[in-house]
């Protein structure tokens, strides 16, 4: 295996995949089974889940103390212990405070990840990577499943055991990239302070609008499979199973597919599905074709890499950790609020909810339209709310 810097970024994606989305997929019936959650107790979890990404910006700070390369690391290290003793607590006030701990890692993960990727890897190829490393997020579920039908179907043992197992293998694995890759140089040394640019406008409100209607998916349309169809885990995971595998199959073309057409379009396609999907699941009743706009639902959100590529590109290089650190807060002012807020509506209208989400989708639809065929430093939007830019910027 080679020491490349995006190598390592590909196998700590995979770590996080694998005990993430183990964590995800059983939650629903866990909390279900084991702690009789409502929509309302749900809505308070997945708020709660959501305060460390809204305190991402903190990420900054820590940065003042620890390379980038080491805090992502440890990061995925307490990630993988909130997992690891999720089972041990099957009550509402414990589930409560191990997705704290979990959260915290995985956001913060995700942020410097995100700082890591725009930084080593280059402009042209930026795209195609992410692809790729959403065919290696796949990849790292798809096992993760597999783990769920061994441990929980084949070997009858218990969510404990599950949990356990996952996050103790996860840890063992971060060890080991720690000791195997050596620490890498980022290019630009990168600010240390929280920064606000009025230039990177647009791309704070589509990554403002993607956590909001992104958690309408995450937290609504899988608890609905569970409430109102009845799927049990083993359903739950083929469901996950065949969106992966799509992923698998699928997203690195995404990638390059992007690249081609560049972002605006790629959005606008985005988009435009996601309102059809998100009325669709308001009107939906029969599980299988409520599995159905699941599926394609999740593979729509591999074009969300656009938003990243498009900020890479209007950005100061010196800027990438600060902004990305800032824009997972964004991202999360909204997601700290609607789990909780929606959950609530869901217990008297769950249409509602996703015709909530529509209207999400197609504020960002309205947005995408003002990314320019060609974003570049100075060439940030089509339309500027400043009248001296507007009067100069080349019509796309």
């Amino acid at each position: 295996m080679s020491k490349s810097p995006q190598k390592l970024l590909l196998w700590m994606t995979f770590i996080m995949s694998l005990v993430f989305s183990v964590w995800q997929v059983l939650l629903n019936n866990f909390v279900i089974e084991q702690a009789q959650f409502t929509g309302a107790e749900i809505g308070v979890l997945q708020s709660l889940r959501e305060v460390p990404g809204f305190l991402a910006f903190t990420a900054i700070f820590i940065l003042l103390l620890i390379r980038e390369q080491a805090f992502a690391l440890l990061s995925l290290a307490l990630l993988c212990v909130g997992v690891a003793i999720t089972g041990f607590f099957p009550q509402v006030l414990g589930l409560y405070l191990t997705t704290i701990l979990m959260s915290v890692g995985f956001h913060y993960f995700e942020t410097i990840n995100q700082s890591l990727t725009l930084q080593w890897v280059d402009k042209k190829e930026t795209a195609g990577f992410l692809g790729k490393a959403l065919a290696w997020r796949s990849a790292a579920a798809l096992s993760g499943y597999a783990s769920i039908w061994l441990i929980m179907s084949w070997l009858k043992l218990d969510y404990v055991w599950m949990y356990a197992l996952i996050g103790c293998l996860g840890l063992l694995m971060v060890i080991t990239i720690t000791v195997y890759f050596p620490q890498f140089e980022v290019g630009e040394p990168q600010h240390k302070k929280v920064i606000l640019r009025k230039k990177y406008w647009l791309y704070y409100l589509l990554t403002f609008f993607s956590g909001a209607r992104r958690q309408i998916f995450m937290v609504f349309a899988g608890f609905m499979m569970v409430e109102k169809f009845g799927y049990s885990v083993s359903e739950i995971t083929t469901l996950f199973l065949i969106n992966y595998v799509i992923n698998l199959l699928f997203a690195p073309a995404i990638g390059r597919f992007i690249g081609r057409i560049g972002e605006r379009r790629a959005l606008t396609i985005e988009y435009l599905g996601l309102i059809i999907i998100f009325v669709s699941y308001a009107l939906v009743e029969h599980p299988e074709m409520a599995a159905a706009l699941y599926v394609i639902d999740h593979l729509l959100f591999a074009m969300a890499i656009a938003i990243k590529t498009y900020f890479q590109k209007i950005a100061d290089s010196k800027d990438i950790a600060a902004t990305m650190s800032v824009s997972f807060t964004i991202n999360h002012i909204a997601a700290v609020v609607i789990p909780a807020m929606l959950g609530l509506l869901w217990l008297y209208s769950p249409q509602a909810v996703f015709y909530i989400g529509a209207g999400f989708a197609a504020c960002s639809l309205l947005l995408a339209r003002n990314i320019p065929t060609m974003p570049t430093q100075g060439n940030e939007v089509n339309w500027s709310w400043s009248p001296k830019k507007t009067a100069h910027r080349v019509k796309q």
